[in-house]
């Protein structure tokens, strides 16, 4: 989802990240806490996951990728051999595109060996609606049929608007809806951490 994963009552927000990094708010966590999230995911997918050499980590635009792309090393590290990662854009697959028309795509890549009849882990940011990871699920339709499909979130935040529950969480992280949750990401915005933010004209 978007480093601003928040959607207002009866209306979905953009999927993509905001311009200005996230400055105010309070940091829930910071990039040890981050880390150890990670960490822990990693070794939760080993668990389920006795062969990782069937294991497809494909992460969600846009910050759902470097996510991905860490936990693949993680995993690697412990096993002694790379693990397949991707990326997959769901951008003309969400369900709000009438009323955000001008959103870019993204590029998806499926690593070599593709998608079919392995076990796949979508990896995204924050969990908050469902309807990316709805989205997403249906792109992968074009892209291969895996033996099973799992979702590893950095954090969930709550708020579902699907019935979709994350297999693997780093955090969960309960939240009013006149909150927003601010991800940033050494890789995309030079810091790693997560910060909780009140909406502007929201009631105390």
């Amino acid at each position: 989802m978007s480093e601003l994963d928040s959607e207002p009552s009866g209306r979905n927000q953009s999927a993509e990240p905001v311009a200005e990094p996230a400055i105010d708010g309070r940091v829930v966590l910071d990039a040890r806490d981050i880390s150890r999230a990670l960490t822990r995911i990693s070794h939760e997918i080993l668990e389920r996951n006795r062969d990782a050499e069937d294991l497809v980590l494909l992460g969600l635009h846009t910050r759902g990728v470097p996510l991905a792309r860490r936990i693949a090393a993680r995993i690697e590290a412990a096993e002694g051999h790379e693990v397949a990662c991707g990326a997959l854009d769901v951008t003309m697959y969400r369900d709000d595109l009438r009323t955000h028309p001008t959103r870019a795509p993204h590029h998806t890549v499926i690593p070599p060996g593709g998608i079919s009849g392995k076990t796949l882990v979508l990896v995204d940011d924050v969990l908050f609606s469902g309807r990316t990871v709805r989205a997403a699920l249906d792109a992968l339709a074009d892209y291969g049929r895996p033996a099973v499909v799992r979702l590893a979130v950095l954090v969930d935040r709550g708020h579902r608007q699907l019935p979709i529950r994350a297999d693997h969480v780093g955090k969960n992280l309960p939240t009013a809806r006149s909150e927003r949750v601010g991800l940033r990401l050494e890789e995309t915005d030079g810091i790693d951490e997560v910060r909780i933010v009140e909406l502007e004209g929201a009631s105390a």
